[in-house]
C-alpha cells in the first residue's frame, strides 16, 4: 500500500479513534501508531462501512448466534436458556507464517503434556527422578488414583485439547493455560466464525481466510477410528441442559455427527458399554467426554455426581471403550505443574530451559496482555485479549484448528467480555473446504439412528406439552371472547368453562395464567433435552413463543385484548407444527413426538366432551365444545340444522375425515405404534399394540347415543394406561 494510501486510511476517523493501552502489544497497530500489515486489508473495507451498515450487519451476525442457540449460562443460572453469547464482530487476524509457528509450538507442547500423562499413571519416573514433585500431584483432586495403571484403549491419553494464549509486551506468544480435561469451546469457535462471515462476507471472501471444516472432519475421521467394537458410533457425554456448555455439545453433536449422550443414556455391564435406546441396548465403543472427569463416574470417582456413569471406570480397564480425553487428564491444568515443563522438555531432548525455542513449555512471563480492537458503542475500543486454540490428534498427528476465538476484556465467568473469531489469512486463494463428503471417497449407506430412549421420552413429553399448551390457549381465548360479549364471568356457560379451566389447572382470573406459561416452559425444556435433535428452526419457534407469551402476560387486559393475544399465540404453534411436520425427518423420534401430541389430543378432545357435551351441561356449551376443538367451520358446512348433540359427537368422535376426532386421533396412534421397535415378534403384537387396538375398538363399536360422559371418562383411563405403556416399554 502506498504511503498516501496508507495515510489516509490511518486517518480514517474509526482507526484514528483507536488507543492501545501503554506498555504491551497491540494486535491492530505497531509501535509507531501504524496499521499492522496483516490487518491492511482489513482495515480498509472496514472503514469503508457507515456506521448504520456495521450495526445492520452487527445485527445480522447476532442474529444467527440467537437463532443457532448460542448462550452462555451464569453460575448457578436455571432453566432452558441462558445469557446471549457476548459477540463481538471484529476479528482477530493472524497471518499464516506467524500461525504455523504458534500451532507448531502448541503441539510440541502437547506432545509434552501427552508424555507427562502417561507418565503420571504410569510409572511415575518424573517424581522418581526428581522432575516434578510429588506434592503438587498427589493433592491435586484432579489426579484419580482409580485410574493409576490403566492405559487407555487408543494408546493415548490426549485426543483434543485448548490452550489459552497471549503475546508478552514484546509480542512473544505465551501459554497461559492448558485445557486438558474436557475443553469447552470449539462450537463455540465454529458459531463465532458463522456469525462472523454473515457480517463480513465479502471481507472475508478477499482476505482467503482458511477455513475450520478440515479441521473438525479430521477429527471426526479420527474418533471414528478409535471404534473397536463395531457399529460407527461415537457419543458425546454432556452434563445436559443444566450444564454450562450444552448448547455448544449439542451443537457439535449435530455438526460432527455425533450422538449426544447423558449419563443415563448408558449402561455398563461387566465392562461392555451399551447404549440405552428404544430398540433395546446397543454396543457403544467411544466417547468424547464433555464433562468434568471427576464427575464422570459416581461409582468409584464423586459418589455426589448425578450426571457421570456408573461403571464407565470399569469398562476403561476393560479396554471395551475410548474415552476422550482419558479420565484424570485434568491434572495437567495445574498452574503448579507449569514451571517444571520446561527441565521434562530439556530431559526429553527439547529445547533447553528458557531458550527462545522453548517458549512453549516456559510458564508465562508478568506483564500486560497484549490488546486487540472490539467494535463497541459507534467505535474500536482496545481490550486485553486472549486466544483459545484447539488442537485435536489426527492420523498424521496433532492438528491445530486453524483459528478459534479471542476473548476480550471480561475478569470472570459472570463477566466474559466479548468474544470474536480469529482469522488466518492467506496472501493467496486458500482451498474452500467443507464437511461434506468429497468426490474420491467412497459412498456408504449410513447405519440407522439410535434413539436413545431418554431423548425419546422427552420428544414425547415435548408433543405432549405442545398440545397441552395449545389445548389451552384455545380454552383461554373462547373464555374471553365470551367475556367481551357479556361482560360477566357469572352466567351459566362462563362459570362451566371456569370450573373447567381451574381443573386443568389454569386460573380464569389471570389473563395469561401461568398455568399456561408452565406448559410451555415444560415444552421448552423437553426441546432443550433434544437440543441435537430438534430442528435450530422449531427451536427457535418454540423459544420465541415462550418469550412472546411471557412479554403479552405483563400486559395482557381481560377480554378482547386477551383473546387477540391467544390469536397470536395460536398462530405462533401452527408455524411450529408446519415446521416440525413439513421438515422434520420421519426417524423413530418423530414418531414420538406426534404419538404425544396425538395421546394429548384425544385426551383433551374426551375430556373436553365429557364435559361440555354433557347433556346437563349450559346452552352454548356444543358449540364451545366445537370451537375448542377447531371444528365449528366444518360442522357449519357439514349441517344446516342447529347444533346438536349426536351430530357435535359424530364429528369430534367418529369422523375419521376429521383430523382433531377422537377416532382418527387413534387410528394414527395405532399406526405409529405399530412402526415402533418390537411392536410386533413373530407375530404376535405387544402388550402395548394390543392396548391401542382395544382403546380404537371400544370407540369403534359405540354409536352418538352411547357416547356420553361414563364413556369419554373410559376413553381416558384407556389412554392414561397407553401412556404408561409406553414409558414402561419405550422410555424408561
Amino acid at each position: 500500500m502506498q504511503p498516501t494510501r496508507r495515510q489516509a486510511l490511518e486517518q480514517e476517523p474509526r482507526i484514528a479513534g483507536y488507543r492501545p493501552g501503554p506498555g504491551g502489544f497491540d494486535e491492530l497497530l505497531d509501535g509507531e501508531g501504524r496499521v499492522r500489515p496483516v490487518w491492511r486489508q482489513f482495515a480498509e473495507g472496514f472503514g469503508r462501512l457507515s456506521e448504520e451498515g456495521l450495526e445492520r450487519r452487527t445485527a445480522r451476525g447476532e442474529q444467527f448466534l440467537h437463532d443457532a442457540g448460542v448462550f452462555f449460562r451464569r453460575q448457578g443460572a436455571e432453566g432452558p436458556g441462558g445469557r446471549t453469547w457476548p459477540f463481538s464482530p471484529v476479528p482477530l487476524i493472524l497471518h499464516e507464517r506467524e500461525w504455523q509457528g504458534l500451532a507448531g509450538g502448541l503441539a510440541r507442547r502437547a506432545g509434552l503434556l501427552e508424555a507427562v500423562m502417561a507418565d503420571l499413571y504410569g510409572e511415575g519416573r518424573l517424581v522418581a527422578d526428581g522432575l516434578l514433585p510429588a506434592g503438587p500431584v498427589a493433592a491435586n483432586p484432579a489426579w484419580l488414583r482409580p485410574l493409576v495403571g490403566v492405559r487407555p484403549a487408543s494408546g493415548h491419553w490426549l485426543h483434543f485439547i485448548a490452550f489459552d494464549v497471549c503475546r508478552g509486551p514484546d509480542g512473544r506468544w505465551q501459554v497461559l493455560s492448558d485445557r486438558t480435561d474436557s475443553p469447552a469451546g470449539a462450537g463455540t469457535a465454529l458459531e463465532t466464525r458463522l456469525a462472523t462471515q454473515r457480517v463480513f462476507q465479502e471481507l472475508f471472501q478477499v482476505s482467503h481466510v482458511h477455513r475450520l471444516a478440515g479441521f473438525f472432519r479430521a477429527f471426526r475421521d479420527a474418533m471414528g477410528a478409535l471404534d473397536r467394537v463395531g457399529g460407527g458410533r461415537v457419543g458425546m457425554l454432556t452434563a445436559g441442559p443444566g450444564g454450562a456448555n450444552y448448547f455448544e455439545h449439542a451443537y457439535l453433536a449435530r455438526y460432527l455427527g455425533f450422538m449426544l449422550f447423558e449419563g443415563e443414556d448408558i449402561a455398563i455391564e461387566n465392562g461392555a458399554v451399551t447404549i440405552r435406546t428404544v430398540a433395546g441396548p446397543r454396543p457403544l465403543g467411544v466417547l468424547w467426554r464433555r464433562l468434568r472427569a471427576g464427575r464422570a463416574d459416581p461409582l468409584e470417582l464423586d459418589e455426589t455426581s448425578a450426571v457421570g456413569v456408573p461403571g464407565l471406570v470399569d469398562a476403561l480397564r476393560e479396554g471395551t471403550l475410548s474415552a476422550v480425553n482419558a479420565l484424570g487428564s485434568g491434572v495437567l491444568e495445574d498452574p503448579a505443574l507449569v514451571p517444571f515443563l520446561p527441565q521434562i522438555a530439556e530431559a526429553g531432548d527439547g529445547p533447553a530451559a528458557g531458550s527462545p525455542d522453548g517458549w512453549w513449555a516456559a510458564a508465562p512471563e508478568p506483564g500486560p496482555r497484549s490488546t486487540a480492537p472490539v467494535w463497541t458503542g459507534g467505535g474500536l475500543r482496545s481490550e486485553p485479549v486472549t486466544l483459545r486454540l484447539f488442537l485435536a490428534r489426527t492420523a498424521e498427528g496433532w492438528q491445530a484448528m486453524p483459528g478459534g476465538y479471542a476473548r476480550l476484556g471480561g475478569v470472570s465467568a459472570e463477566d466474559p467480555g466479548a468474544v470474536a473469531d480469529i482469522w488466518v489469512v492467506s496472501d493467496v486463494p486458500v482451498p474452500i473446504d467443507t464437511m461434506t463428503a468429497r468426490p474420491s471417497d467412497t459412498y456408504r449407506r449410513p447405519l440407522p439412528g439410535t434413539l436413545p430412549s431418554r431423548a425419546a421420552d422427552n420428544l414425547f413429553w415435548l408433543g405432549r406439552y405442545v398440545e397441552r399448551a395449545e389445548a389451552a390457549i384455545r380454552l383461554l381465548r373462547a373464555f374471553h371472547l365470551r367475556l367481551a360479549e357479556t361482560g360477566s364471568r357469572d352466567n351459566p356457560l362462563q362459570a362451566s368453562l371456569c370450573d373447567y379451566l381451574r381443573d386443568l389447572p389454569l386460573d380464569p382470573e389471570e389473563n395469561v395464567p401461568q398455568g399456561l406459561l408452565r406448559t410451555l416452559d415444560s415444552a421448552l425444556v423437553c426441546a432443550s433435552r433434544v437440543h441435537d435433535r430438534f430442528s435450530i428452526d422449531g427451536w427457535t419457534a418454540l423459544r420465541n413463543l415462550n418469550e412472546a407469551a411471557e412479554e403479552m402476560a405483563r400486559t395482557a387486559r381481560a377480554g378482547d385484548d386477551t383473546a387477540r393475544i391467544m390469536t397470536r399465540l395460536l398462530h405462533r404453534l401452527a408455524g411450529l407444527s408446519g415446521l416440525v411436520h413439513e421438515n422434520m425427518y420421519r426417524f423413530t423420534g418423530w414418531r414420538f413426538l406426534i404419538l404425544g401430541r396425538e395421546l394429548e389430543r384425544a385426551s383433551g378432545m374426551a375430556s373436553a366432551l365429557a364435559h361440555f357435551a354433557d347433556p346437563a351441561a349450559p346452552e352454548g356449551a356444543l358449540d364451545l365444545a366445537m370451537e375448542i376443538g377447531d371444528c365449528t367451520m366444518t360442522y357449519q358446512r357439514r349441517y344446516s340444522l342447529g347444533t346438536q348433540r349426536n351430530m357435535v359427537v359424530d364429528l369430534m368422535v367418529f369422523d375419521t375425515m376429521n383430523p382433531r376426532s377422537v377416532l382418527f386421533l387413534l387410528e394414527r396412534m395405532r399406526n405409529l405404534i405399530a412402526l415402533l421397535p418390537g411392536a410386533e415378534v413373530h407375530g404376535v403384537m405387544s402388550p402395548l399394540a394390543r392396548a391401542a387396538l382395544r382403546a380404537h375398538a371400544a370407540i369403534a363399536v359405540e354409536t352418538p347415543e352411547t357416547v356420553d360422559r361414563t364413556a369419554l371418562a373410559a376413553l381416558g383411563e384407556r389412554l392414561d394406561g397407553l401412556s404408561d405403556l409406553i414409558s414402561g416399554a419405550y422410555l424408561t
